[in-house]
């Protein structure tokens, strides 16, 4: 054990060090866009198990790395091949929408399931589907973009995806350090020095899961890929790798050569452009307020120097800008406690005007004004629906199903919109205002609580960045018309949202191993307790269940509510209450433990504990 702290910290030290390498060279070597450099012949980081990971020739292999340029993947035959490889279930590594997996070793019972063999398998199949989706003959070439956040694997990985990309014929561009919404953007954006647009675009992120995971997000200009998608190119890349057990693996060259862009240049231009446009087209509309940015560490910290100091703002005392995939200051994530609460500090020590908070990725954001308020959760959704319906009166906003009561009477009674309260899920909320939208149902505005925010005039990309360009918006045409109260403009747009007093999430785990699951999947077991809760609630005449409700038992009383509902991914029923006292929510909490206290296989033990006497 004392070895892989050891190889992490190692690994933490080697990425800090090749970080700054490829800061200082982007600062004074790239210009203006892309550059191309000789073959990269450094060492490499090589795979010799399927579940360590070890360093190879480490002081050639951090000289190799640079930010912009074209070079060749693993130049050269690799002395490290792979004599064997282990079985994979694929299917395993989806996550909804997403692809994630174990990347670093270290974390004990954590086994590393994303394995060079298997990335390259993973992007092989996705240059395959994409071959297909865009029903490309021999005279195509499509090109696929690959960007990465700050995780201490994001290199390793993104050379084996380029080198699965490049295994098909298709062209490679290295983004090198991006964000999320940025790569999507690459699939739009019509600029061929920034050899734009890409086919598809590939993001290397875990948004703000442990240092040791990783994974894949994937885009076409269509959007980001659904559910059926990434289990075709799972299908797609158990077949690749079955090849690779049949015949045997070893790191090859390249078939193609790899050119790297720094996109990040046109994303923050347009954002930059976004601002200037809705202030009257003035070059600094935001000067005099002073904004502060906590990156957390991640991919963030270009909002700063890049978008915020081209606008005029002040943006001393911004924190965590530096990317760090070992995340030593906090979790990158609005949702976080501790997260939040380094940047109502940093607003409030530095009499800031507003705090910006970003995900590793930057598809999720939240804020803070100059009075320490946060702007997250259901206050975001709140301040983004009134932007929204000022913009498009009526509008439906649609949001995922733990929203609050108080936010359907705040957006329907007093800015005069429609809630639609849809499914958990980032992609379910978006896909949900596409739908609405195709059947004539006008929707501007899919948001999640967690922080994911899409909106119909950027193409239902949710993006972090564009979120709090919505807010900075507000800010700049404040000022211009003589409003000198800073943040307050966006703190009066929420003025009336009611809040619960007692507001808590308790997960209730299913022991998949106890008999009483009688040969049931954990998903057909969590079927069965919210089928018995509901049949407990109709004959409760305290408790009347929502009359439209798409995920879980959603049910009002004694003044508040409370949703139980199954875990998107894992065997979990989480349990949300919101009331206007704690005697409230816990008079809510011993119904449901009343109606599933048969169920021996779920663990009620927080619940228990939350609804004892204090």
């Amino acid at each position: 054990m004392s070895g892989k702290v050891v190889q992490n910290v190692f690994i933490a030290q080697f990425y800090r060090q090749s970080r700054q390498f490829e800061t200082q060279y982007q600062r004074d070597s790239c210009a203006p866009y892309t550059c191309t450099l000789p073959p990269f012949h450094g060492g490499k980081l090589a795979w010799t198990g399927v579940s360590s990971m070890k360093m190879r020739d480490l002081p050639k292999y951090q000289s190799g790395f640079v930010n912009q340029g074209t070079f060749y993947c693993s130049a050269g035959s690799s002395a490290t091949a792979i004599p064997s490889l282990d079985k994979v279930d694929f299917l395993k590594l989806q996550n909804s929408s997403d692809i994630r997996g174990v990347a670093v070793s270290g974390v004990e019972g954590e086994s590393v399931s994303l394995i060079e063999p298997v990335t390259e398998a993973i992007a092989a199949a996705f240059a395959s589907w994409l071959l297909h989706k865009k029903k490309a003959d021999a005279s195509q070439k499509l090109r696929v973009s690959i960007g990465h956040d700050s995780r201490i694997s994001a290199k390793q990985l993104q050379d084996a995806v380029s080198r699965g990309i490049a295994s098909a014929g298709l062209e490679v561009v290295q983004y090198g350090l991006a964000s999320t919404p940025a790569m999507f953007n690459s699939t739009l954006t019509e600029d061929e020095a920034f050899l734009c647009p890409a086919d598809g675009a590939i993001m290397i992120t875990a948004s703000h899961l442990p240092y040791n995971r990783n994974g894949f997000k994937f885009f076409t200009n269509a959007g980001g890929l659904g559910k059926s998608d990434i289990k075709d190119i799972l299908e797609r890349a158990a077949n690749i790798y079955s090849d690779f057990l049949a015949k045997g693996y070893s790191v090859k060259n390249a078939s193609e050569s790899v050119k790297k862009v720094d996109y990040m240049i046109v994303y923050t231009s347009d954002l930059v452009k976004a601002v200037r446009k809705a202030a009257g087209n003035i070059e600094k509309p935001l000067e005099g307020f002073h904004i502060i940015v906590d990156a957390g560490n991640g991919a963030g910290g270009f909002f700063a120097e890049k978008v915020l100091e081209p606008l005029g703002a002040i943006t001393s005392g911004s924190q965590f800008l530096e990317p760090d995939g070992m995340f030593p200051n906090h979790i990158p994530n609005p949702e976080d406690k501790a997260a939040m609460k380094a940047i109502t500090e940093a607003v409030l020590s530095n009499k800031a005007d507003l705090g910006i908070i970003f995900d590793t990725d930057v598809d999720r954001s939240a804020a803070v004004d100059s009075t320490g308020h946060e702007l997250n959760r259901n206050r975001l959704i709140a301040l983004m629906s009134a932007i929204a319906l000022e913009e498009h009166p009526g509008t439906t906003i649609v949001t995922d199903s733990v929203t609050s009561d108080g936010l359907t009477s705040f957006i329907e009674k007093k800015l005069g919109g429609k809630h639609h309260r849809f499914k958990r899920g980032y992609k379910n909320v978006i896909d949900e205002a596409i739908l609405l939208n195709s059947v004539g149902e006008e929707s501007h505005l899919a948001i999640e609580t967690s922080g994911h925010g899409a909106l119909k005039e950027n193409h239902w990309l949710d993006d972090g960045a564009y979120l709090m360009v919505k807010l900075l918006n507000k800010l700049a045409s404040a000022k211009a018309s003589g409003r000198g109260d800073g943040s307050k403009v966006l703190t009066d747009l929420v003025e009336g949202l009611e809040e619960p007093a007692t507001a808590v999430e308790l997960r209730l785990k299913i022991n998949q191993g106890h008999p009483d699951l009688k040969g049931r999947s954990f998903r057909e077991y969590g079927e069965a307790v919210l089928q018995h809760l509901e049949n407990s609630i109709a004959s409760n005449p305290k408790l009347q269940k929502a009359p439209v409700n798409y995920e879980g038992v959603r049910v009002s009383g004694f003044g508040g509510w409370f949703l139980l509902r199954l875990s998107l991914h894992d065997p979990v029923l989480p349990l949300n209450i919101e009331a206007p006292s704690h005697e409230d929510a816990v008079k809510l909490g011993l119904e449901v433990a009343s109606a599933v206290k048969e169920f021996q296989a779920l663990d009620t033990s927080a619940l228990d504990k939350f609804v004892q006497p204090h």
